[in-house]
């Protein structure tokens, strides 16, 4: 029963959280009269000096404890006796792990934002060293039109602020105390909430004390960012994992972000995109595990919560190393722009750009120059040559609108450039959108 029932293993992480709550509440039970001035001072020097031994030798884990709450209670009254039994007026270990949780998940929230931040801040620099660098661009992983690689490096900076977005609503929405429900129902003694809230730096009390101590919503809803987060990282592990290899050859791995091979010495493995791209399932179990606990207990407390350190904290770690890894390998890969090129005018890709030419410049309906195109890529296909290649004779035969001046169009450096579209993927709009992320970033 001791072993299952103690939680001191994972929930030592909260000691900061747990005494800068304690002495909150301390204060305020003072001042309200509740315990005197001069236990509430002795309370603070002996949680002061509790930090301070923390902070040199870690937590000490003793099962019998059973959590960071009784170890710091423990502690606190060895070293001042009698009033550290006072500080537990007028609260409950329900509102205390609540509170402390969410000072928690409200400072991971910043530091997750944080290194969000980072990874933008890295991609955009290397998308403004690669605004005019043209790369195939994919749809089902094969070539469709060409693309700059800095307009491709930017759609991940979108994705990352999109989830830094994430994080701030859930910081936001659980920025309310639950400190002063006490087990469920609120307490007796005349406490002043606000002030403990503003104290701890929340921006108010929750309104409802079973709410307060039963809700987990910003537990799952770190999980799920996390998840989502952890998503978007995957999907640029896995672009650098294919470009890496022999086949594609787009980028070159620096020896710090590969391995090699126990008995191929040619080897240079993705493999810190790869964990990365791992990771993901990690972090998507996070928020199902919590989701499986939270989803079936009644109101309010059970000790099934117990269990949502563990998913949180878990989460966190492996988003934050996700994220510093993939920081260091978009700032160090090599870009071997010339096989972008390459491939870029594979493919027929700028079959496209011939349709709107004959759309622009002949009048022809778009879907009679879909036809158009199809065939003379069939054509081209036939012959063995590339679609800006056709000799003018087939073209002509084709449709008489395919004449030499839309066949010359077709070069992989005017498609790019003609994609002046807003967030389309001509340099002089890729620049536009580094400049618009680099302000975004500096907010």
């Amino acid at each position: 029963m001791q072993e299952i029932n103690a939680s001191i293993p994972v929930d030592k992480r909260l000691w900061e959280e747990d005494i800068a709550a304690s002495r909150a509440h301390a204060a305020m039970i003072s001042a309200a009269g509740i315990i005197t001035a001069d236990d509430a001072a002795r309370i603070d020097a002996g949680l002061a000096q509790i930090a301070g031994e923390f902070a040199a030798n870690g937590v000490p884990v003793d099962l019998a404890l059973e959590d960071i709450h009784m170890t710091v209670e423990s502690r606190l009254k060895e070293i001042i006796g009698e009033p550290a039994g006072r500080l537990h007026t007028a609260r409950s270990r329900n509102d205390q792990v609540a509170t402390d949780f969410r000072l928690w998940v409200r400072t991971a929230c910043a530091r997750i934002d944080a290194g969000l931040k980072a990874i933008q801040a890295a991609l955009i620099a290397r998308a403004e060293e690669h605004a005019d660098s043209i790369m195939p661009g994919f749809t089902h992983l094969q070539v469709a039109q060409p693309v700059t690689l800095g307009h491709h490096l930017l759609a991940y900076v979108e994705m990352f602020g999109r989830d830094r977005g994430r994080f701030a609503d859930a910081a936001k929405r659980l920025n309310e105390s639950p400190l002063g429900a006490a087990a469920l129902a609120g307490t007796s003694f005349p406490l002043d909430r606000n002030a403990t809230a503003a104290a701890l730096g929340f921006d108010r009390p929750m309104a409802n004390s079973i709410d307060a101590v039963s809700d987990r919503d910003f537990a799952l809803e770190f999980c799920a960012s996390a998840s989502i987060a952890a998503i978007h990282l995957s999907r640029l592990a896995e672009e650098v994992v294919i470009w890496a290899s022999q086949p594609f050859g787009f980028v070159q791995l620096p020896d710090a972000w590969s391995t090699g091979s126990s008995i191929m010495p040619q080897k240079r493995n993705p493999d810190a995109a790869e964990l990365v791209r791992g990771r993901a399932g990690l972090l998507l179990g996070a928020f199902q595990r919590l989701s499986v606990i939270v989803k079936g207990l009644p109101l309010t407390y059970s000790k099934d919560l117990q269990d949502d350190k563990e998913s949180v904290f878990g989460a966190f770690d492996a988003l934050a190393l996700s994220l510093a890894a993939m920081t260091g390998m978009v700032e160090t890969l090599v870009f071997r722009t010339d096989r972008m090129r390459a491939l870029a005018a594979s493919g027929f890709s700028t079959a496209t750009d011939l349709a709107d030419w004959l759309v622009r410049e002949a009048g022809v309906p778009f879907r009679d120059a879909h036809h158009i195109v199809g065939a003379c890529v069939k054509r081209s296909e036939e012959l063995g040559v590339e679609l800006s290649a056709l000799p003018p004779a087939e073209a002509a035969a084709i449709h008489a609108a395919v004449t030499p001046a839309a066949l010359a169009a077709l070069t992989v450096e005017a498609s790019v450039a003609s994609r002046t579209s807003y967030g389309g993927t001509a340099p002089e709009r890729v620049r536009q959108a580094i400049a618009a992320a680099r302000a975004a970033l500096e907010e």
